[in-house]
């Protein structure tokens, strides 16, 4: 019988590919989530959602967005976007155009306009829609695999500033952000692929907060970047680990617009709660499937009255959390 993995040897040997094999087989301790090794207290307020394909149901969800009305947006690995009220009722969904070669990572609500913004990963674009499920095709920003300006890699997040501008995260050999205009053209791009200050391993998530500043959740690096609008450093925190202050593989983040951000750790299967310079202020979750347990969280958006909508992905449901 296969023991389970030895955490430290764990994260000397594998990729992050092989990392989510390895937790999707139960391979993994519970020692690799929560605060000392346990489940906090507090178990989830609401659980919601199972392994299938029919409407409500899922298969591996791996993005969430939130609109102003407490509505979700859930992508999974079938390409389906779900819309559902903060409760978990399905209201309606859709499928993508195309995904023959791989399923969305990212999406964001676009308060500005209205609608929803899909990071199109494998198609090297981004995709609007508007809430009821209709493709904006005059929308659509890139569309051609390339290094240069205003080519992509893997897409994996979008988000636009007050100004309307757009920034872009992507992956692979790329792993830069690039900064648009409203109209879609080119306007600047910062990072490279790299463990240095202001490159980057993954920047699978982004954030703005109220002073324009763009948070980046830098997933293989492990850690927290936060830039200004023209690509400046301005601060970046995390060292991985498993112990509370530690992060390993930060895949989403959330501003609470109160001085805090959330981390979902699709590494650590928690989430954890940090100060804006990164002290831990608390964290919950563990390796596992009983509620408040976590497997492989991919993302997280908090709603108008604070809770905390975790996508439990290989668990294949969502949690959501009064914190």
């Amino acid at each position: 019988m296969i023991g389970l993995v030895n955490t430290m040897s764990l994260r000397r040997q594998v990729t992050r590919r092989q990392f989510g094999k390895l937790a999707a087989a139960g391979l993994l301790g519970a020692t690799m989530g929560g605060c000392g090794g346990s489940v906090p207290p507090g178990q989830p307020e609401l659980v919601w959602g199972s392994l299938g394909a029919g409407k409500g149901q899922f298969s591996k969800p791996r993005a969430i967005a939130i609109d102003d009305q407490d509505r979700l947006y859930i992508v999974d690995m079938s390409a389906r976007i779900q819309v559902f009220d903060a409760d978990g009722t399905y209201q309606h969904g859709w499928l993508t155009p195309e995904h023959t070669n791989g399923r969305p990572t990212g999406l964001t609500f676009d308060t500005i306009d209205g609608n929803l913004l899909v990071a199109d990963t494998h198609y090297n674009r981004i995709l609007t829609y508007t809430p009821t499920g209709e493709l904006r095709k005059d929308r659509t920003l890139g569309g051609t695999l390339g290094q240069g300006p205003g080519e992509f890699g893997l897409v994996a997040d979008v988000v636009r500033d007050s100004t309307h501008n757009y920034y872009v995260s992507e992956y692979g050999e790329y792993d830069r952000v690039q900064k648009f205009t409203p109209e879609g053209k080119f306007i600047t791009q910062w990072g490279g692929h790299g463990s240095d200050p202001g490159q980057f391993m993954r920047p699978q998530h982004l954030e703005l907060d109220t002073d324009g500043l763009l948070w980046v959740a830098d997933a293989c690096n492990h850690r927290i970047q936060v830039f200004d609008q023209n690509g400046k450093l301005m601060k970046t925190w995390g060292t991985q680990g498993s112990e509370p202050g530690q992060i390993y593989y930060p895949y989403c983040i959330a501003l609470d617009g109160k001085g805090h951000i959330y981390v979902c750790e699709f590494g650590n299967h928690r989430v954890q709660k940090f100060t804006l310079d990164g002290q831990s202020v608390a964290c919950w979750g563990a390796a596992g499937r009983k509620p408040g347990q976590l497997n492989t969280p991919w993302a997280l958006v908090l709603d108008s009255r604070g809770r905390v909508h975790v996508l439990d992905s290989m668990n294949h449901r969502v949690q959501r959390f009064v914190m």
